[in-house]
C-alpha cells in the first residue's frame, strides 16, 4: 500500500473541522513534504515524525528511498499546531504497510517527542465534543488530557502514552496486541471557586449589597463610584460568589473557552471572575489577533468581569464593550477568518468621583481642576453609560461602623434568593407581564422629565421586574419602580 488516510481535527473556538491526514509514497529520491496550507509547527512535523517513527522500532522516513506527500485536507483551510503529530506518524506507517488497522470513524490527536512520547494538547475538550457531533466512534489522545474529557460520554476515549502503545493496540499484523481499555467516564471532579470575600464581612454598605443581589439575579451591568477605600473592590469580589452555580451544558462551555485559550486548570464549576488590569490592551480584553483568540469578555462568559477604575481603560477598549454588552457575543473578523466569541458576562465596574477620588468627601478635600474632573467622567459615552443598568453610590463610611458586632446576611443565605428569582425567571421565560396604568405613567413621566432612551426604558421595566422577583411579586408595582429609578447615574445624565 502507498496510500493511506486518516482523520484528525482542528478547533476553530467552540467549533471543531475534520482534517484528513492523507499520505502517498512514490519512488524518487528521498523526500519528506507536508501541504495544505499550513503553519511552522506543522512544516516542523516531518522531523518530530520521522525521529519517533525511528525510536519506536520502524524504519525512519529519512531512511527510505522514496517521496513522501502528506496532504492536511481540505487545502483551503488554514491548519496550525503540533496535534497532527500522530495521526501524520500512522497514516505513514499505514501507507508503508508497516502497520494495518481501519481507521474508519476513529480520529487521532498528538503532538509527538523525538522518542516517540506524546505531549498533552490543547484545546482537547472542544475537540472530543466536535468529534462526538460529526459522530467519529472512537478518539485517541495524550494520556495527560483525559481528566480534561472523562465527562464526555457516548464517546469510546483511549488516552494513550507514546506511538508504539497506539501501533500495539491497532495494529492486525501483530500476533500478541496490548489492547488498551478505553477511560472510564466520570462526573465532574473539582471545587468552586474559593470564597475570598463574604458578604457577612462587609461593614455598612446596604445599599450596595442590595444593588449587587438585584445585579446578580437579574443579571444587570453595575456601576460602583465613590471615593477610595469605600470598599468597592471587596463588594465586587465578592459578587461572583451570589451567583448561581454553572449547569452541566454551562461547565462544559465555560470549561471548553478556557481550554481553548490554553488555561484549562481543571473543570470551572462556579461562575468565572476576570479582574484585568487598566492598562490591558485592547486585544486583551475584547479578543483577536492576526489568528482571534478570545479575551477576557469571552473569558468571563457566564460569569463576571470586573473592571476596577474603568474610566482609566483606554478609550478604545470602554468603547469596544458596545457590542458585547448588547448582543452578548463579539465578532471578530481578521484576515486569516472570523470567529464569533460568546460574551454574556456581567459587568461589574467601578470608578471615583473624579481623577484623585474625593470629590464631595467629608474627609479630604478635591484637589482636582474642573476640566479634569470633566475629561475622566466623559470616559464614560452616553451609549456605554445606556448600558449599564445600575449605578450605586459606594459612599465613606463611619469609623464607628467598622467596630459595630453586627451580625450581616452570609453570601449563603443571598445565593439562594438569586437562585430562586432566577428560576422564576426561566419559567417566565417569553412571558409579557403588562405594567399597571399607574406604574405606566409613573414611568412615562420619569422618561420624559429625563429624556431617557428607549434602550433606557426598557432596562427600567426589566430591572423593577427582577426587584418585584425578589418581593416575590407577580405584578410590578410603583414602589419597585421608584427603587429602579434611584439606580440610574447620578454623576452623569
Amino acid at each position: 500500500m502507498s496510500f493511506s488516510k486518516i482523520t484528525s481535527a482542528q478547533a476553530h473556538f467552540l467549533n471543531i473541522s475534520l482534517i484528513d491526514i492523507e499520505v502517498d509514497l512514490s519512488r524518487g529520491l528521498n523526500s519528506f513534504s507536508i501541504v495544505g496550507l499550513t503553519d511552522k509547527a506543522i512544516d516542523e512535523s516531518k522531523e518530530r515524525v520521522s525521529a519517533s517513527i525511528k525510536n519506536s522500532g520502524f524504519e525512519s522516513p529519512k531512511s527510505r528511498n522514496q517521496r513522501t506527500t502528506v496532504s492536511l485536507a481540505p487545502a483551503n483551510l488554514r491548519k496550525e499546531g503540533p496535534n497532527f503529530d500522530l495521526p501524520i506518524a500512522l497514516a505513514y506507517l499505514l501507507a508503508t504497510g508497516d502497520i494495518r488497522f481501519d481507521p474508519k470513524d476513529r480520529l487521532f490527536l498528538g503532538e509527538l517527542s523525538l522518542d516517540g512520547s506524546l505531549r498533552p494538547i490543547k484545546k482537547a475538550l472542544s475537540l472530543v465534543i466536535g468529534a462526538k457531533k460529526f459522530g467519529i466512534k472512537e478518539i485517541y489522545l495524550p494520556f495527560q488530557n483525559i481528566d480534561e474529557v472523562s465527562v464526555i460520554s457516548d464517546i469510546v476515549i483511549f488516552g494513550v502514552n507514546n506511538l508504539r502503545e497506539v501501533v500495539g493496540h491497532l495494529n492486525e499484523k501483530e500476533k500478541d496486541r496490548k489492547i488498551l481499555k478505553p477511560i472510564q467516564h466520570k462526573n465532574f471532579s473539582g471545587t468552586k471557586n474559593y470564597i475570598e470575600v463574604d458578604f457577612s464581612d462587609i461593614k455598612g454598605q446596604e445599599l450596595a449589597k442590595r444593588a449587587l443581589e438585584i445585579a446578580g439575579a437579574g443579571r444587570h451591568n453595575i456601576m460602583l463610584y465613590g471615593p477610595p477605600g469605600t470598599g468597592k473592590t471587596m463588594l465586587a469580589k465578592a459578587f461572583p460568589h451570589i451567583l448561581p452555580t454553572l449547569s452541566f451544558e454551562g461547565v462544559l462551555e465555560v470549561t471548553s473557552i478556557h481550554s481553548y485559550a490554553g488555561i484549562y486548570s481543571g473543570f470551572v464549576l462556579s461562575p468565572p471572575f476576570r479582574f484585568p488590569h487598566h492598562s490591558s490592551s485592547h486585544i486583551a480584553i475584547i479578543g483577536g489577533g492576526a489568528f482571534p483568540k478570545p479575551g477576557e469578555i469571552t473569558l468571563s462568559h457566564r460569569g463576571v468581569l470586573f473592571m476596577d477604575e474603568f474610566p482609566e481603560f483606554d478609550s478604545s477598549v470602554i468603547e469596544s464593550l458596545r457590542q458585547p454588552l448588547e448582543d452578548k457575543k463579539i465578532n471578530i473578523s481578521r484576515v486569516h477568518g472570523s470567529l464569533v466569541f460568546p460574551a454574556d458576562f456581567i459587568l461589574v465596574a467601578s470608578m471615583n468621583p473624579c481623577p484623585c477620588g474625593f470629590l464631595d468627601s467629608s474627609h479630604k478635600d478635591c484637589v482636582c481642576t474642573y476640566k479634569s474632573i470633566q475629561k475622566y467622567q466623559n470616559k464614560i459615552s452616553g451609549p456605554i453609560a445606556d448600558r449599564i443598568d445600575m449605578w450605586v453610590e459606594v459612599s465613606e463610611i463611619d469609623y464607628k461602623k467598622m467596630g459595630e458586632n453586627i451580625k450581616n446576611e452570609s453570601t449563603f443565605d443571598i445565593q439562594k434568593r438569586v437562585e430562586t428569582v432566577r428560576k422564576i425567571q426561566e419559567e417566565r421565560f417569553l412571558k409579557h407581564f403588562p405594567l399597571s396604568k399607574m406604574c405606566r405613567k409613573l414611568l412615562d413621566n420619569y422618561a420624559e422629565k429625563l429624556h431617557l432612551s428607549p434602550r433606557v426604558y426598557n432596562k427600567l421595566i426589566k430591572l423593577a421586574r427582577t426587584i418585584a422577583d425578589l418581593d416575590k411579586k407577580k405584578d410590578i408595582e410603583e414602589l419597585h419602580l421608584l427603587e429602579a429609578f434611584q439606580y440610574r447615574p447620578k454623576i452623569k445624565d
